[in-house]
Order: C-alpha cells, then structure tokens, then sequence
C-alpha cells in the first residue's frame, strides 16, 4: 500500500511514469524503507496504464459491491407488513418508578 501511495503521490505530482527508483525516493524521505519485490510487481502491473483510467474503472467495480448500508432498510418494511399482529401482542410499557431522592452534594451541605 505504501509503494501505491507514493506512486499517487508521484502522479499527482506530475510523474506519468514513475519508476522504482522515484517511488525509492519518496518513501525514504518520510524514513520508510522500499520492498523492491512489490515495488517490482507494482511497476509491471502498471506499466503504459494511465491510473485516471485505472481509479475510474475501480470506483465502478466498488460501486457494485454491497457495502452492508442497505441491510437496515429491510426490517422496518417487515415490521410494517405484520403491523396488525404485532399491534396484539404489544404490551403496554410500564412507567419508570420515580427515583428516589438522590444526594447529589454527597453529603456535603455547603449552605445549612
């Protein structure tokens, strides 16, 4: 993920084709070290690809993928279909029990 950053980073910064060497220099101006056996497999797996190109074909792949947030919205519309039957056997709710005076000075009666 590191050497990905600093190949963004490069692009962003104007570098079309960053090489190991430029992703290197990146990286161990922040003090990180390069493993040159992914960043060998990150430079083949990008090379001649323009990565506008490759972030808009993956923004779209995601947009495919569930991402759990509609799960939520199924419950209500069950709840609402057997409304008739859970207004049966819905039991009335008991009032909470008036609590009992408190001492919130802890003892302490600064005024008496």
């Amino acid at each position: 993920m590191k050497h990905l950053a600093a190949y963004l980073l490069l692009g962003l910064g104007g570098n079309t084709s960053p090489s190991a060497k430029d992703i290197k220099g990146v990286l161990s101006s922040v003090g990180i070290d390069a493993d040159d056996e992914r960043l060998d497999k990150l430079i083949s797996e990008l090379d001649g690809k323009d990565i506008q190109e490759l972030i808009a074909e993956g923004s779209t792949k995601l947009a495919s993928v569930p991402s759990g947030g509609g799960g939520g919205a199924a419950a209500p519309a069950a709840a609402a279909g057997g409304g008739a039957a859970a207004a049966e056997d819905k039991k009335p709710e008991k009032e909470p029990e008036p609590e009992e005076e408190s001492d919130d000075d802890m003892g302490l009666d600064l005024f008496g």
